[in-house]
C-alpha cells in the first residue's frame, strides 16, 4: 500500500501545478509518476530539468535510451521500462535491440553496447569507472564528454527510477502493451 497521493492539477501543491499541467498537455494524459512525484514540487522540477538537460547533450536519442534503459533495468523501473520502450518504438529502433535493452543483455551494436557497459560501470563503481573500462567507452568513439553526459542521464534517472519505486507508480493504461517485470 502506498501513502503517496497521485495529484491532479487541483490538488497538487501550487508551485507544481503549472508544471502537470504542462506534462499533461505534452502526453495527452498525466502519467502516474508525475502525478506522484507533484507532492514534491522541487522532486518534480529536478527531475524534469536534469531529463531536460540530458536531452540536450551529444549523445543521439537513441544513445540516450540506452542510458535510459541500463539505469532502469539495473534499479528495477517497471515505469520507466515500459514508458521508454515506447519511446524506441517510435524512434524506430529495431526489434533486437529493444528486446536486448528490456533483457539487460548485450546489445546487437557494438558501439551502443560500449555505451551501455560504460553506463553500467558508472552505476556499479558509483563514478569511480576503472581506467580500462573508461578506455573501452573511449575506444568505441565516444568522447569524454559523453562520459559526463552519461553520469547526467544516470543522475535524472536515478531520481525518476527511485522516486517511481518510492511511490509505488502504477503503470499507466497506454503503457501496457510494453510491460516489464525484471527478471527474478
Amino acid at each position: 500500500m502506498s501513502v503517496f497521493v497521485a495529484h491532479t492539477a487541483d490538488t497538487a501543491p501550487a508551485a507544481a501545478r503549472s508544471t502537470i499541467e504542462g506534462v499533461r498537455r505534452r502526453f495527452g494524459w498525466l502519467p502516474a509518476p508525475v502525478a506522484l512525484m507533484a507532492e514534491s514540487p522541487q522532486l518534480l522540477a529536478g527531475f524534469l530539468t536534469a531529463n531536460a538537460g540530458f536531452e540536450q547533450t551529444d549523445l543521439s536519442p537513441l544513445e540516450r535510451e540506452v542510458v535510459v534503459f541500463a539505469v532502469a533495468t539495473t534499479n528495477e523501473c517497471h515505469v520507466c521500462v515500459a514508458l521508454h520502450t515506447g519511446t524506441l518504438t517510435r524512434l524506430g529502433a529495431a526489434a533486437d535491440l529493444i528486446t536486448a535493452l528490456r533483457a539487460g543483455t548485450v546489445l546487437p551494436e557494438p558501439r551502443l553496447e560500449a555505451l551501455r557497459r560504460f553506463t553500467l560501470a558508472v552505476l556499479e563503481h558509483r563514478g569511480a569507472v576503472p581506467d580500462d573500462e573508461l578506455d573501452d567507452f573511449l575506444a568505441a568513439g565516444y568522447q569524454t564528454r559523453h562520459a559526463l553526459d552519461v553520469v547526467l542521464g544516470v543522475g535524472a534517472y536515478t531520481i525518476s527510477t527511485f522516486a517511481n519505486r518510492l511511490t509505488r507508480a502504477p503503470l499507466d493504461p497506454p503503457l501496457t502493451p510494453h510491460a516489464w517485470e525484471p527478471r527474478a
